[in-house]
């Protein structure tokens, strides 16, 4: 077995790789240049490869001794960026808040969970919109420090996951000036004959807007699902169908899209969650977000 390598001899060779050679690497290091050849070959010793072979009056790199330098660039340019990391870290402080989205979760919901921690002077906020199952995984393994989603957690006896409550909105209709005025006479039974765009199943209101379709006996004319809800509304907004969103963001729907509500999906309601390790929040951040939640239909 060999011994793991020194990263001082590795740095010696990153040295003598740039500077083209050992003798002009000795002198940059201020060493003797037999000192820094012994060092050099330690590391291909434990490396158990040659990294530079002779070319003419100098040396080259051999295969594995590019691969060694690619490495070793990556190595030593994060040790130079070191002292501005962490004299950056030091004179501006910053709270950090690593987000899951759920794909399921609309995109202007979203940014309503989320306004209670945005004026957070020092704040560092990384957002990671994924797949349900796969955020709770990095969630468990503390990659993030929250999921949102528009589902509970499921008891898992592997995952010691909580949820917290972040509120709920009823549910409308909207769509196009045109497609608007069309349906709006029968509606909701004009749902089975103007176009509708859903989202896809794995959201959670999917289901719920199924059993809504089937409790009015309404067929609906879906033309299209989405599992992006930006892209659902900018679809709706084109015209292609009308389609349902949380009443919570009405008016900024309203405000980024040229649509207009159609009726009321009664009976229907969106729920959101964070999703977290503990059952008694510690990070302040995350304390802000279930303090204000206050999402709640209108």
């Amino acid at each position: 077995m060999k011994s793991p390598f020194n990263y001082k001899h590795l740095y010696y060779f990153w040295v003598v790789a740039k500077e083209g050679g050992i003798t002009r690497a000795a002198d940059k290091l201020d060493m003797a240049v037999q000192t820094v050849s012994a060092q050099v070959r330690e590391l291909e010793k434990s490396l158990g490869y040659a990294l530079l072979k002779p070319a003419g009056r100098g040396l080259v790199l051999t295969d594995a001794g590019l691969a060694a330098m690619q490495q070793a660039d990556q190595i030593f340019q994060l040790g130079e960026d070191l002292p501005s990391k962490v004299r950056d870290a030091v004179s501006s402080p910053t709270v950090r808040l690593a987000a899951g989205i759920s794909d399921g979760l609309p995109k202007l919901v979203v940014r309503q969970l989320m306004q209670p921690v945005m004026g957070e002077p020092h704040l560092r906020l990384l957002c990671h919109e994924g797949e349900f199952d796969e955020l709770l995984g990095d969630l468990a393994l503390h990659r993030l420090d929250v999921v949102l989603s528009d589902r509970p957690a499921p008891t898992n006896a592997n995952l010691k996951l909580y949820n917290h409550a972040l509120g709920s909105s009823a549910v409308s209709w909207y769509g196009s000036a045109s497609l608007v005025k069309a349906a709006r006479k029968t509606f909701p039974a004009s749902l089975a004959e103007v176009p509708v765009l859903l989202p896809t199943e794995h959201t959670a209101v999917r289901t719920r807007l199924d059993h809504w379709f089937e409790h009015h006996g309404i067929r609906p004319r879906i033309v299209g699902e989405f599992e992006d809800s930006a892209l659902l509304k900018t679809f709706g907004e084109s015209g292609m169908g009308v389609f349902p969103a949380a009443e919570c963001i009405h008016d900024e729907l309203l405000a980024h899209y040229a649509v207009q509500k159609l009726g009321d999906c009664e009976g229907v309601k969106e729920n959101f969650y964070a999703i977290g390790t503990e059952k008694k929040v510690q990070h302040p951040l995350v304390q802000r977000l279930l303090l204000a939640s206050t999402l709640s239909a209108h």
